[in-house]
């Protein structure tokens, strides 16, 4: 049985509902929501917006705004939305060099174009001092951009006192919640978030295809793309009202079900009880392992924040080979290399090295994480590699 320690990624396995809900999904509400008046498409409809007004209430947004999530394909869609829809040439933005390329890879192309970008500096562990956040404003700073939890190190930023900064400074806040979304605690209210992109397959236990954009009252961005509404199909280019202006074409229904019932699981269970469990075993990893011989880990340690995530190397080795280990000799499949945020790995020290990366989910026990210790200090004390022409994946 394999032991799955590439949540950060997709959580596998999914709750057993969430399964249920995807099949009755295609079983029963097959017809596109919103673009007819039947019973399967009203009945469909319905669904999309019941599992909107779900996610307004797990991240505090005004209930008589629940219209404002707009879903996407994925957290990369949404960020790209919310980052190329909203900034223009001669505007600037404040971002940190612990983002993932979602973040980093469109705020280069609009670089290029004119939009000045500042990168603030993270601590060797990846965490970020606020105040330079406040130092680095400018007159015409549009957007601060910033990642709530590390997709490496699982460090957690200050996102209230960042998006507090954000407010004095006139400027918004894009929070990247694809960490944290579903298993830490979000207020967009509180946080002074006026836009939060996330994904529907990590932890809010959704299938893959799916995620989404809030977008805060007063914000009009620009369309990445145009066609069908289903509504105010008279008009020449796409309504302003939302979500109809940023979902062109047919939504993914089946992954906006499996969304709901990942949401409602969350819920049903405890989204405390869900990260204790989470935080719990990333603790047990990081004592256990520490009787490997050369096993480094990276990031913030202690009981300071942190996401259910922890990467590291082994002194010596490569850390390609050893995920490739893992896989091949034990079926502990994790995450070795890059893990697309190479700028937060230049801050950690470790582009050429790269990290591997064990993510834990709900669903995972303490007897796999130990057995995953004992299998690495085997793999340390035996010198075991890999046959030749076998490196492993380093992405």
């Amino acid at each position: 049985m394999t032991i799955y320690f590439d949540n950060a990624a997709t959580t596998w396995p999914k709750p057993p509902e969430v399964i249920e809900a995807v099949t009755r999904c295609i079983r029963d509400l097959g017809a596109n929501p919103g673009r007819a008046g039947h019973k399967m498409s009203i009945k469909a409809n319905e669904m999309v917006d019941s599992t909107r007004k779900k996610l307004a209430r797990i991240f505090n947004i005004d209930p008589i705004a629940y219209e404002r999530i707009v879903f996407t394909v994925n957290a990369t869609a949404a960020l790209n939305l919310a980052i190329k829809g909203l900034l223009k040439k001669g505007e600037h933005v404040i971002t940190s060099t612990m983002e993932h390329n979602s973040v980093t890879r469109p705020l280069y192309r609009l670089e290029k174009e004119g939009v000045q970008v500042t990168r603030v500096r993270c601590a060797d562990d990846g965490s970020i001092d606020p105040a330079d956040i406040k130092k680095a404003i400018q007159p015409n700073t549009r957007l601060i951009a910033i990642l709530h939890a590390s997709n490496v190190t699982g460090t957690v930023m200050p996102a209230e006192e960042i998006g507090r900064i954000a407010g004095e400074a006139g400027a918004l806040f894009l929070l990247d919640a694809a960490q944290s979304a579903g298993v830490l605690d979000i207020d967009v209210q509180r946080m002074n978030i006026g836009l939060l992109a996330f994904p529907g397959h990590k932890s809010l236990l959704g299938p893959t295809g799916i995620g989404g954009l809030y977008i805060r009252g007063g914000i009009l961005l620009e369309t990445l793309k145009e066609g069908g509404t289903g509504s105010q199909s008279e008009l020449k280019g796409m309504p302003e009202t939302l979500p109809e202006r940023y979902e062109a074409g047919t939504l993914n229904t089946t992954g906006i079900a499996g969304l709901e019932a990942g949401i409602d699981f969350i819920v049903k269970t405890g989204m405390e009880k869900i990260r204790d469990h989470e935080l719990g075993l990333t603790r047990l990893f990081m004592e256990k392992s520490q009787k490997i011989p050369g096993l480094k880990i990276y990031g913030s340690s202690g009981d300071v924040p942190r996401a259910p995530v922890v990467s590291f190397l082994i002194e010596g080795r490569k850390s390609a080979e050893i995920g490739g280990l893992l896989d091949k000799n034990y079926d502990i499949a994790c995450r070795a290399g890059l893990h697309c945020s190479p700028d937060a790995h230049r801050t950690l020290g470790t582009f050429y090295k790269k990290l591997v990366r064990f993510s834990f989910s709900y669903f995972n026990k303490e007897e796999e994480v130990i057995r995953a210790v004992d299998c690495l200090e085997e793999i340390v004390k035996k010198n075991l590699t890999l046959p030749e022409g076998e490196g492993g994946c380093g992405c």
